[in-house]
Parts: structure tokens; C-alpha cells; sequence
């Protein structure tokens, strides 16, 4: 599937992408407080590799597909999301 940049409705940028295995070289993963989190759905938007989906708990990460960039904690106004080393 091949988009032209112009066609990409909002918010499919990153579901667009090919997905690629990043679960065994990652070595940061976040780590979400549910208590503290809003659902505010912003973390899902930001995710470049779009392994992040909401749920009626929460976000849930695919930690398959992430990468452990930091970008959903960084992007977190509550600080829901912290980011703790990967367990070997």
C-alpha cells in the first residue's frame, strides 16, 4: 500500500508505516501509572511506531514493536509514563 503524502487522512501517518520487530534490542520500555493516567489519548497520537493503543484501562503498549524511545513519556502531561530499563 503506497500513499502520496496528500492522502494520508490525519492520524494514519504512523499506522501507515511498516512495523518492525524491535522487542529484543530495545532497552528502555515505558512503564505507565494508571492512576495517574488521563487517558488523554496523547501518547497513542505521538508513538512513531504506533505500538500504543487505548484502552477502556488505559494505554497498553505492544512492547514487540517498541522501540523505547521516550516520546510517549516525554509528550505524558501528567507523567503518567516513566521509562525504565528493559528487563534482559
Amino acid at each position: 500500500m503506497s500513499y502520496k503524502y496528500q492522502e494520508i487522512p490525519i492520524g494514519l501517518a504512523a499506522s501507515a508505516r511498516t512495523r518492525r520487530y524491535t522487542g529484543s534490542w530495545s532497552i528502555y520500555r515505558p512503564d505507565t501509572d494508571l492512576d495517574t493516567c488521563t487517558k488523554c489519548n496523547l501518547c497513542v497520537m505521538y508513538c512513531p511506531d504506533a505500538c500504543i493503543e487505548m484502552t477502556d484501562d488505559g494505554p497498553v503498549t505492544d512492547f514487540n514493536y517498541c522501540k523505547g524511545c521516550g516520546i510517549c513519556a516525554n509528550e505524558c502531561p501528567v507523567s503518567a509514563i516513566t521509562m525504565v530499563r528493559a528487563e534482559e
